[in-house]
């Protein structure tokens, strides 16, 4: 696979539904790590992922720990408004993979310095601006790799 999308302890079925939509349009896995807000069969998610939810490429994993164990990720690219070089600046390679944080809280706090080097975020040069949906965030980024590594 291209790119991988990865979720952090989501808590909203909406975003996570719209976000499988997005992996089944773009042919790349989702890697759900819990806790989650919600259930996976929660009506909501498959009412947001609509009828591709049952084509997504979906992998749940018990934790952080878990999650590197069982997908072995040969690059990990942090999404943050907490980060300082623009998602834009970088050269994104086959095997990636994209990982978010919580609507409430982003990523956990060890995080920002654990993966400082990795931590990229979309510019919002709005004065109220605090953060995008975690939807389109996603959305942005993944369609920035997707431009990238098809040339398109």
């Amino acid at each position: 696979m291209d790119l991988h999308i990865v979720l952090l302890a989501p808590e909203i079925p909406q975003n996570t539904g719209a976000i499988g939509r997005l992996c089944v349009c773009l042919d790349c896995p989702l890697h759900l790590i819990r806790p989650l807000g919600f259930q996976i069969d929660d009506a909501t998610v498959r009412r947001a992922g609509l009828d591709y939810w049952q084509h997504v490429d979906l992998h749940v994993h018990d934790d952080w720990d878990a999650y590197l164990a069982e997908a072995r990720p040969p690059r990990l690219l942090f999404c943050s408004s907490k980060g300082s070089q623009s998602y834009l600046d970088l050269a994104y390679t086959p095997g990636d993979h994209l990982i978010f944080g919580r609507e409430s809280s982003g990523l956990p706090p060890d995080f920002y310095e654990r993966y400082a080097d990795s931590l990229y975020t979309i510019p919002m040069p709005g004065p109220h601006r605090r953060s995008l949906n975690l939807a389109n965030a996603a959305s942005v980024v993944a369609y920035e790799a997707y431009r990238q590594l098809h040339h398109v």
